[in-house]
């Protein structure tokens, strides 16, 4: 079961890096997706990444030009969690993989991160 879902997850990662550039707009998200993905953010994120997504000492800001949907697709973000991601654009080090997530809730983080990137824009790449 866990080589289908990482299968399906690196088959969206790949398909989402063929559309790098895009400058689609992001569409509102299911808010109810968002209200639980703000909550899952708030869990397992949020210490590295920001409660405000703009990042820390310890991770990257999700409101970077780095995760427009075109760049780092939402197949990169179940990758990231599953099997966690060496360093290669920041110098924060290696991302380990987030014991405790499922698939699902994956789907209400990026939700929310989308929604957030949506109504607050992206920040030029430092």
């Amino acid at each position: 079961m866990t080589r289908l879902i990482l299968g399906i997850a690196i088959t969206f990662l790949v398909l989402s890096a063929c559309t790098v550039g895009s400058n689609d707009a992001i569409p509102p998200q299911d808010s109810a997706l968002v209200e639980a993905g703000s909550e899952l953010y708030a869990a397992h994120c949020a210490e590295c990444h920001g409660s405000d997504l703009r990042g820390t000492d310890r991770g990257p800001s999700h409101l970077s030009q780095l995760y427009e949907p075109g760049h780092h697709g939402d197949g990169a973000f179940l990758v990231a969690v599953l099997r966690g991601v060496p360093a290669h654009h920041w110098n924060f080090g290696a991302m380990p993989p987030i014991q405790d997530l499922t698939p699902d809730n994956v789907e209400a983080i990026v939700a929310f991160v989308r929604e957030r990137q949506r109504i607050d824009g992206f920040e030029p790449i430092p």
